[in-house]
């Protein structure tokens, strides 16, 4: 039986936060509302289609536009723009994406906000995501040079730039390794692209590094990550020469169009991985 009860979105009942998007939700009984942001440049099977396995949304959304414009389009064709102040209803079997540049916001209630939420539980764990290693080049031998006081204020400024950097691109820094950093980005393109900023702005601070890009599926842990795509573009690092940045053919496949120039660096045995990979250097003006 329906009881009187009432919740504020002030304190939600569960938070979610995905790529470009903020997922609020509150319970009352059988009734699930969902609050929800999209920011510019979320498409649904780009952000939340790896995690669950498809292309397609399987889910039915019923709700209502607070702002913004979102695109709809239906696997059999059929398309539909919803904006501010639009009560909608979304049929299973789509793709969608934030048009402009402002954020989608919105109001869910049903099963679909519930059932979302728990399809994003159930893939919280592994996410599609393209990873990012660098390293400062001899770095042994420049703190043998330099000395511990000197080296130190080196790092303090080389990492600092590094993590400019990464906030430019939207990268996500995981840790540094001594000497480097692991990052991941949601946008194969937005790595590359910090990874050559990264090389050309350690040529300015007097130092060189190497970088390497991989695409693939990975682990969440907490703040870390692991699993094969990390360790692939780890044991790519190791070949990388100074100044250059290296991209698996994965990534390189995703981002051609993109304007980014690259060169065929061969194919290598990379030690721990199976298989021989082709790999690609790209054409930075470091270079």
């Amino acid at each position: 039986m329906p009881r009187l009860q009432a919740k504020s979105f002030t304190k939600p009942d569960e938070v979610r936060d995905a790529p470009l998007a903020h997922i609020e939700s509150v319970n009352l009984d059988e009734a699930h509302v969902g609050r929800c942001r999209f920011e510019p440049g979320w498409r649904w099977s780009e952000a939340f289609g790896p995690m669950l396995g498809t292309n397609s949304c399987p889910l039915r959304h019923l709700g209502y536009t607070m702002s913004g414009t979102l695109h709809v389009q239906m696997d059999d064709g059929r398309t539909l723009e919803v904006s501010t102040g639009d009560v909608f209803d979304i049929p299973p079997g789509h793709d969608k994406w934030v048009v402009g540049d402002d954020a989608w916001e919105t109001i869910e209630w049903g099963g679909s906000g519930r059932a979302m939420t728990e399809a994003l539980h159930e893939g919280r764990d592994r996410a599609f995501a393209t990873v990012l290693f660098t390293d400062i080049v001899d770095s042994t031998s420049r703190l043998r040079d330099m000395g511990d006081a000197a080296w130190r204020d080196h790092l303090v400024r080389h990492d600092a730039q590094m993590r400019e950097l990464l906030n430019v691109y939207r990268g996500r820094e995981v840790k540094t390794t001594g000497d480097g950093f692991l990052a991941v980005f949601d946008s194969p393109t937005r790595a590359v692209r910090c990874a050559m900023a990264m090389v050309s702005s350690a040529r300015q601070l007097g130092s060189s590094i190497r970088a390497a890009v991989h695409t693939g599926e990975v682990e969440l842990a907490g703040d870390d990550v692991r699993g094969i795509a990390v360790h692939v573009a780890a044991r790519v690092l190791r070949v990388v020469d100074p100044n250059e940045v290296v991209l698996t053919g994965t990534t390189a496949d995703l981002i051609e169009g993109g304007g980014i120039r690259m060169e065929d660096a061969g194919i290598h045995e990379l030690k721990g991985v199976a298989g021989a990979r082709r790999l690609f250097r790209v054409m930075t003006s470091a270079g």
